[in-house]
């Protein structure tokens, strides 16, 4: 746990920099860069992608950290300012992705945009946002693992880790995320280089994070994730799991549409 990356010296006053925020700013600035790359390959102008993708970042933002807060009501209600301390960790993913996904579709269709074409420009952008988040995780001391005698375990004494868990070996689940998310990435990029129709990308990767997630959520330890069957499923992996067949359907149902299409022409 490093939750202050360093600190600017100004002489007359220091500004810490910490290591959460800064990774949510590299995420975010690799992706939107990212967006408008992809966007261009695709035709698409990369302005107005980028300017889809910046309001995706922040709508999304704002979804975690709402999710988050409802997680520690009890908390928050009683220290209101500290739903304003962002910079310290505190997001849920899920909480995010559900509110960007929402704002993506009304977004689309007031342009006219096709959402299956933009989704698979935005998809490879959102895993390495998302992979540098889960850096700033780390550095935090949030979505933390289980206690582990691994010689890779990690020592947190953060307040956003349970009073039992701190100061002790836990599993580096926030790099476990990380680095399957990285994984993620160049898969999603090469899908996107060979995709045979629009959605392949996005629908892919609606099914495959929730696998991803699901086996992480068996090495996480912070009680405030919730469940839906305590100890055996939880919040995170009963949503991976309608996400994942959700996908697995209309990726078929695509695919099928796709080779009907073929068929027709021949």
């Amino acid at each position: 746990m490093h939750p202050i990356l360093l600190e600017l010296n100004l002489g007359f006053i220091k500004i810490p920099l910490h290591t959460y925020g800064f990774f949510i700013a590299v995420g975010f600035l690799s992706a939107i860069a990212l967006v408008r790359n992809l966007a261009t390959k695709r035709n698409i102008d990369p302005d107005l992608a980028s300017d889809l993708g910046f309001w995706l970042l922040m709508v999304g933002f704002v979804g975690a950290r709402i999710l988050f807060i409802i997680t520690r009501l009890d908390y928050f209600l009683e220290n209101p300012v500290e739903m304003f301390k962002v910079w310290e960790g505190g997001l849920v993913f899920f909480g995010g992705l559900l509110a960007a996904t929402a704002y993506a579709l009304f977004w689309l269709k007031k342009h006219k945009i096709s959402a299956w074409m933009m989704s698979d420009v935005l998809t490879p952008p959102v895993v390495l946002a998302h992979a540098f988040g889960r850096l700033g995780c780390l550095g935090a001391g949030c979505c933390y693992g289980r206690p582990t005698d691994m010689p890779w375990g990690v020592t947190l004494h953060s307040e956003l880790v349970d009073a039992e868990f701190r100061g002790i070996p836990l599993h580096p689940t926030q790099a476990y995320e990380a680095l399957s998310l990285f994984i993620l990435f160049f898969g999603m990029m090469y899908i996107f280089k060979h995709k045979r129709f629009d959605g392949q990308v996005g629908l892919t990767y609606f099914m495959l994070y929730p696998i991803i997630r699901s086996i992480i959520e068996i090495y996480r330890g912070d009680s405030i994730r919730g469940f839906i069957i305590e100890g055996v499923l939880s919040t995170s992996q009963f949503i991976s799991i309608l996400t994942f067949l959700g996908a697995f359907w209309v990726l078929n149902q695509r695919r099928i549409k796709k080779n009907e299409f073929k068929a027709d022409i021949l």
